[in-house]
């Protein structure tokens, strides 16, 4: 008698959680890459300067970035395309037996150029270097129509998820139905711009030799259609 109660109090649930469940359905991810020449890059420029007083270290940092600034013009950048992305001082210190003491300042103004035109990009380095920019860094190269670009690789991945879903389907002897979710996977990896290692201006060669590549931008859905 117990065993037959526990069978009918469990049935309830136990149809319930049928009912929820929907019609057969595969689940399966499509990924998909597109590759294109980059056509956009930035990189970041900075003009440090040391002196006995915060107030000549500022002066020869402001002077060094003017001069920065008017070389990146006649390169062919326009003003839109310098913005200022660090400003600092800060005190040059130094220990003896123990025991610091200022015995001067560090003044460095950072601006991050964007060059539209990559056959500019050699020129616009040389040009930085000449003017008086102490480091370069942070070379990196972008699409300009990376929406569509992104946009593309979407519809691959689509395209690529459905084929999978196909052969599943045949493989269960079935055919597809109607495609019930589609969900972009916002997490995936992206494939990073291509980055430049920082370097000194004294050693960089002239008329700096640079290879944009190729850059690759990914896509992943995960796909749920059903099947009949």
């Amino acid at each position: 008698m117990l065993a037959v109660l526990a069978v009918i109090v469990a049935s309830p649930a136990w149809a319930q959680q049928i009912q929820t469940q929907g019609p057969p359905s595969i689940v399966t991810r499509g990924d998909a890459s597109v590759k294109r020449a980059p056509d956009q890059a930035w990189v970041s420029i900075a003009a440090e300067s040391r002196a006995s007083t915060s107030a000549e270290a500022q002066r020869l940092a402001a002077e060094a970035m003017k001069a920065v600034d008017s070389a990146l013009s006649r390169a062919g950048l326009a003003e839109a395309a310098i913005r200022t992305t660090g400003y600092s001082l800060q005190p040059d210190m130094e220990y003896v037996n123990g025991r610091g003491r200022v015995r001067g300042y560090i003044a460095r103004n950072q601006v991050e150029a964007r060059v539209d035109d990559l056959k500019k990009l050699g020129a616009v380095i040389d040009a930085a270097g000449s003017a008086g920019a102490t480091s370069m860094s942070g070379l990196r190269f972008d699409i300009k129509d990376r929406d569509n670009v992104e946009r593309e690789a979407l519809r691959l991945a689509v395209e690529d998820a459905m084929a999978r879903a196909k052969s599943i389907a045949s493989g269960a002897g079935s055919s597809l139905g109607q495609i019930i979710r589609i969900e972009e996977q916002r997490d995936s990896p992206v494939q990073p711009m291509y980055r430049m290692a920082t370097m000194s201006v004294a050693e960089a060669p002239p008329q700096t030799p640079i290879n944009p590549g190729e850059l690759e931008i990914r896509a992943t859905v995960m796909l749920t259609v059903g099947i009949k």
